[in-house]
């Protein structure tokens, strides 16, 4: 028995071992979201946040992405469930980002520091997003689509006899 419980936990800890972040990714960052940043001063702090795109900029020096931030998986990668979202934010990272590659509603994981905020305009609503010195951009693969069907309960004249 004590046999059989120290296997299955050997087990478990080498399949948690599997699930860690891409190499890039990788590091000690500040637990905040950027919603609890935005609420008070969090500049200087170092943080991996992700989400979707909702836009891209790209500029002169650098390529700015707009972004609705959602909590990441235990692999880094943004989660979605419902309307669960973390706030917004702005990450930029030097160098040219192709739009048409970093489309909208792809996602994508930043590390860096926050490095001040900026008020945008979101409709009639003034928005303070924290904004990230980005050192990674992550773009993760798109998602393959799967469609899961479900076999209707049983009939009562199949019945289970």
């Amino acid at each position: 028995m004590m046999f059989r419980l120290l296997s299955a936990a050997g087990a478990l800890l080498l399949l948690s071992a599997c699930a860690t972040h891409p190499k890039p990714l990788q590091g000690a960052y500040v637990d905040t979201t950027p919603h609890a940043a935005m609420q008070g001063d969090s500049t200087g702090a170092l943080v991996r946040w992700g989400g979707r795109i909702v836009q891209v900029e790209p500029r002169a020096d650098a390529t700015c992405f707009e972004m609705i931030s959602t909590r990441l998986t235990e692999t880094g990668r943004p989660y979605w469930a419902d309307d669960d979202t973390n706030g917004r934010f702005i990450a930029c990272r030097a160098g040219f980002y192709d739009p048409a590659v970093f489309e909208r509603n792809r996602e994508v994981t930043f590390t860096g520091r926050i490095d001040g905020y900026e008020s945008r305009r979101i409709g009639e609503y003034d928005y303070r997003f924290p904004r990230v010195a980005a050192d990674v951009v992550y773009l993760w693969p798109k998602r393959d689509h799967v469609n899961v069907v479900v076999r209707p309960a049983p009939w009562p004249w199949w019945g289970w006899w």
